[in-house]
């Protein structure tokens, strides 16, 4: 059975969302393209920047609360850019840089155990043909962590991803090839869901993923995952999620991390 590892309890980490602009309340109204939304904001539509290009299903329907930052910087096109949407009470977030900060906070104060060893933290590094989000070293040896952000949510299960992703699924199998080859590797799930007990990948909309995960993790890729809520204070380090790998597989005792 694929080893699935669950951290420690973390300590305190929090960043802002928007990166500390102010934020404003408005309800979605419709998605013109991929990169806008428009909104409703005291009784007057707007248009605001979005980063996340995911199908985001069940997220962005007529009338939904939304976040809104909202930007002075006469340089922007959009004075609002989307910072989330709230599903009941819950809010997630939608900016698609916020988890990478939160982990590079994470790791810096040594808040993540299974990674704790490393002090050198190399962000955005280049192997081959990919971009991976980190790569930590002490020297000895060396670690290549990529960050996955998952805001799909049924039955308290975190689905990765929600929309086929072929750039996923090659990154995992770039972590495969790494770790055959004696690099230590580890793919690092940030759910933002507080509803979410743990993580499985979604075999049903991306089989493709769920197999090249599965491999990856029979081929000694460690899989992480965290429950980091969101509120409009900003996005927290929250306690290890157990992950699921395969279709079925009876969710295993977890085993404490390195």
């Amino acid at each position: 059975m694929p080893s699935v590892h669950v951290s420690a309890a973390p300590a305190t980490i929090r960043i802002p969302l928007a990166q500390g602009a102010p934020l404003v309340e408005a309800r979605f109204i419709a998605r013109p393209n991929q990169f806008l939304v428009e909104a409703e904001y005291n009784n007057q539509r707007v248009l605001a920047h979005m980063a996340d290009r995911g199908r985001l299903v069940g997220l962005l329907v007529r009338g939904a609360r939304l976040l809104l930052a909202h930007h002075t910087a006469i340089a922007r096109i959009h004075a609002y850019g989307l910072v989330g949407v709230y599903t009941g009470d819950e809010l997630v977030s939608l900016d698609t840089l916020l988890p990478n900060r939160l982990i590079a906070a994470a790791l810096a104060a040594h808040a993540l155990p299974q990674f704790a060893r490393y002090p050198q933290i190399t962000r955005e590094v280049p192997i081959g043909k990919h971009r991976f989000d980190f790569r930590l070293a002490n020297r000895e040896s060396s670690c290549i962590l990529e960050v996955k952000s998952v805001a799909q949510v049924v039955a308290g299960q975190a689905r990765f991803p929600d929309a086929p992703t072929a750039r996923g699924v090659a990154h995992v199998e770039a972590l495969r090839q790494l770790s055959l080859r004696g690099q230590r590797t580890a793919l690092l799930f940030v759910v933002q869901r507080h509803t979410a007990h743990r993580v499985v990948a979604n075999a049903e909309l991306d089989p493709a993923f769920a197999a090249a995960l599965q491999q990856a993790v029979m081929h000694g890729v460690e899989v992480y995952a965290n429950a980091c809520p969101i509120t409009p204070a900003g996005i927290r380090l929250g306690d290890a999620l157990p992950v699921i790998v395969a279709t079925g597989e009876q969710l295993p005792t977890p085993l404490r991390s390195m």
